[in-house]
């Protein structure tokens, strides 16, 4: 998209405003996230007469279906910019709220899983992380970063909030109430805050004034000449990796830690040192990526992961349960943080919407696989035990090839400012 500069460029780089939009933006994907979404499970079964197995099986559907359009609104997001697709996709991610919340049966909240998937989890993160990531170059990995930790803690509270309204109200009110969130906040926000690139308003990447060494002219790969190299499918594969077992560990966690000897009340209470640890590791893995050698970060990451799995095997009440959740909790988000700042890094800005639409449509279409998987493993063995063994085979499969396949032969590689490839 060509823009033009005006005359006379703000005084004030802009990037802060842009993160802290895209802060915001993604903790208000919440209603698309599993997380908030359970909370309403039960509610809306008891109201509708449905069984368990179905309101699963049409979330799988739904998630899967909403992932397919990802590649779609990822190209649009390069075509028409990040201020008009976030516009429309958080008017349009309000209305499906609206429309789930009219639900009569299982097939009317099918279709509404649809949309929420699509919009929330998939098309509004979507924006959010490529907002971030053409305005910052040399830091990015360190707002990422920050984005991550603060837009996760964010959606990390809403179950508890959402419980206390749906306990006030009902699923259906509550639901109308996140939807009023969405639509008032983010579309005046992003029409009134957002800019596209540092360009469209006289400025540069990381704030830095023409001339300097540190700008340069956007540039990237296409999304088809992206797919075709080996490292895209690493990065694909560690998003995929963390976000597969660490939904499939998160949604059998009261179960598979009471295995272990846990009552439910402490295997819930692990959520906190997770998302405690989640929060850090983002911070400091944002950090190093950009300070560091993020291909070694990210299979030391990979490693800790596979470990952290393994000890779901062995994990007891105290200590080594409190252990497990700060294991599992900081590998899983590192993953993520160190994929967020690489993807850009090594494949460009200039269709990063596009490239980043192809890894979310992949790992979100697999991790809907993820908790049926590990239900079929119990269901078969009696026990998560096998599975959870059998799942730290990945990780370390994942960690093999972030050291060994080769890296693309880009700009983003060689200039990179940290060594991103070695």
């Amino acid at each position: 998209m060509t823009t033009t500069a005006p005359r006379t460029a703000p005084a004030r780089f802009a990037g802060p405003r842009m993160v802290v939009v895209a802060t915001l933006a993604l903790g208000l994907t919440a209603p698309g996230q599993t997380a908030s979404i359970s909370v309403f499970l039960d509610p809306m079964i008891a109201e509708l007469g449905v069984s368990r197995t179905a309101v699963s099986t049409a979330y799988m559907v739904g998630t899967l279906t909403g992932a397919l359009a990802l590649p779609w609104i990822g190209r649009a997001v390069d075509r028409y910019g990040t201020r008009v697709t976030m516009t429309i996709v958080a008017a349009a991610f309000g209305l499906a709220l609206v429309g789930l919340s009219f639900a009569q049966d299982v097939i009317g909240l099918g279709a509404g899983f649809i949309g929420i998937r699509m919009l929330g989890q998939g098309a509004l993160g979507l924006c959010a992380a490529t907002l971030v990531s053409r305005w910052y170059d040399r830091r990015r990995g360190t707002v990422l970063g920050l984005q991550g930790a603060i837009g996760g803690g964010i959606i990390s509270l809403s179950p508890v909030l959402l419980e206390r309204l749906i306990t006030a109200t009902d699923w259906r009110t509550a639901m109308h109430l996140e939807a009023a969130v969405v639509a008032l906040v983010l579309i005046p926000v992003s029409i009134l805050l957002v800019r596209n690139r540092p360009a469209d308003i006289g400025q540069f990447v990381d704030g830095h004034p023409a001339g300097s060494e540190h700008h340069r002219p956007e540039w990237g790969m296409s999304r088809r000449e992206a797919v075709r190299h080996p490292y895209f499918w690493v990065l694909t594969a560690t998003v995929g990796t963390a976000g597969f077992f660490g939904t499939a560990i998160g949604f059998h966690q009261i179960a598979l830690l009471g295995e272990q000897g846990l009552s439910a009340t402490e295997a819930a209470a692990n959520f906190l040192p997770q998302t405690v640890a989640g929060t850090l590791a983002t911070l400091l893995l944002g950090y190093l990526v950009d300070k560091g050698r993020p291909r070694l970060l990210l299979a030391a990451s990979m490693l800790g992961f596979a470990l952290a799995v393994a000890w779901g095997t062995a994990v007891a009440p105290g200590w080594s349960a409190l252990g497990f959740g700060l294991a599992i909790g900081a590998a899983g988000n590192a993953l993520r943080s160190i994929e967020s700042a690489m993807t850009p890094r090594l494949f460009g800005t200039a269709h990063i919407g596009a490239i980043r639409g192809v890894v979310s449509s992949v790992t979100i279409a697999a991790v809907a696989f993820a908790p049926l998987l590990y239900s079929l493993f119990h269901d078969w063995t009696g026990s998560f035990r096998l599975v959870l063994w059998l799942s730290t085979i990945v990780p370390l499969l994942v960690a093999a090839a972030a050291l060994i396949a080769p890296l693309p032969h880009s700009r983003g590689a060689v200039d990179s400012p940290s060594g991103a490839g070695d």
